[in-house]
């Protein structure tokens, strides 16, 4: 199958949409199908507002055409709510081509973080964006409840997964710091509540480990907080496995794959009670959820490393990329409607 996917999020940044799409792809690709992945790469772009390391393609319309015409792809999956999201709806609708979308962030929450922009507001423009997809992908079952909440009627799940042989327990001796170590991994941006750790009495060590607007701010403001950048997964995966516990202060997030990363890692985590760390942590004995953070993370001290490693052993991404199969639709102008079938593409490919 000839899956053309488009998203305002890729390389060279690394987030956990990338992270997912990544991962997605090769999983894809190894089982036989071709891939087209379209980003800001290529086109002209401008660093977006308060967050210049994410690229917004500029005037992209007409070489996506172009691009999208010449693959000719049996589905299309518009990924992000950026602007090559919205070149890619327009280009659908106009065609009456189905397509399919996905809920990686819970962007009105973090456009009213940087703006003040009301959320009635940017929801609205949301569900706009999603209304006429055939199916919007939810990464995990809070924000599915969510999204049906606040009426989306086309929502499915979609699991996301952790790749246990690059993030795997390698040791505590990368970081020669006062034990223990509490660490945080992921975006330096406003929406990741980082305060709310950072600001907290902990004993041992405060790490954070990632780029991002806020981060030199931050480290003006916390002198002694441990500040690294990763260079690549076995390196992050290296700083995963130094930490005592993995601090997870975000309230916004879909999903958390860095959690996920953590516990491959041998690490307990501590969070908030929140979707995220409720659908990825729950009741299960590998992190504490509690308002005290501090408590949380006094907690999570006590956590059996191999539990957390064998309870991330159940994400695959092989799961994760035959869920995002199913949840595909077909574009019926190349085979006949009553041809296709999205389960026989999967199954066939899978036995080849």
């Amino acid at each position: 199958m000839r899956i053309a996917i488009v998203t305002d999020a890729w390389y060279p940044q690394r987030n956990g949409v990338v992270r997912v799409l990544e991962n997605v792809v090769r999983q894809l690709e190894t089982v036989g199908h071709t891939v087209e992945v379209i980003s800001p790469q290529g086109y002209l772009s401008f660093p977006c507002p308060t967050y210049p390391e994410i690229r917004l393609a500029l005037f992209a319309g007409k070489g996506m055409k172009k691009r999208l015409d010449e693959y000719a792809p049996d589905v299309i999956h518009i990924s992000t709510e950026g602007p090559l999201g919205q070149y890619a709806r327009r280009y659908c609708l106009k065609r009456g081509y189905p397509f399919t979308t996905a809920y990686h962030t819970r962007f009105p929450e973090y456009v009213k973080a940087r703006t003040g922009i009301p959320l009635r507001w940017l929801y609205h423009g949301v569900r706009r964006f999603h209304a006429q997809s055939t199916c919007v992908m939810a990464p995990s079952p809070s924000i599915y409840r969510h999204l049906t909440g606040i009426g989306f009627n086309n929502v499915r799940p979609w699991s996301h997964g952790v790749d246990t042989d690059v993030f795997k327990p390698r040791g505590k001796d990368y970081l020669t710091l006062p034990r223990p170590i509490h660490m945080y991994v992921g975006r330096v941006a406003i929406e990741k509540n980082l305060t709310a750790f950072l600001d907290l009495d902990l004993p041992g060590s405060k790490v954070v480990v990632g780029g991002g607007p806020q981060r030199e701010a931050l480290m003006r403001r916390y002198r002694d907080v441990h500040f690294y950048i990763a260079d690549n997964d076995r390196e992050l995966s290296q700083y995963y496995s130094t930490a005592d516990v993995f601090m997870f202060p975000s309230l916004t997030d879909t999903f958390g794959l860095v959690m996920l990363e953590a516990l491959a890692c041998g690490v307990p985590v501590a969070a908030f009670p929140v979707p995220g760390p409720l659908d990825v942590i729950g009741k299960e004995k590998v992190g504490v959820l509690s308002n005290d953070l501090v408590s949380a993370a006094r907690q999570a001290l006590g956590i059996s490393p191999d539990a957390c490693r064998a309870y991330a052993l159940n994400y695959s991404w092989q799961k994760v990329s035959d869920e995002f199969l199913q949840n595909l639709t077909p574009i019926h102008r190349l085979i006949p409607y009553e041809s296709i079938n999205v389960t026989d593409f999967n199954s066939r490919s899978l036995d080849a």
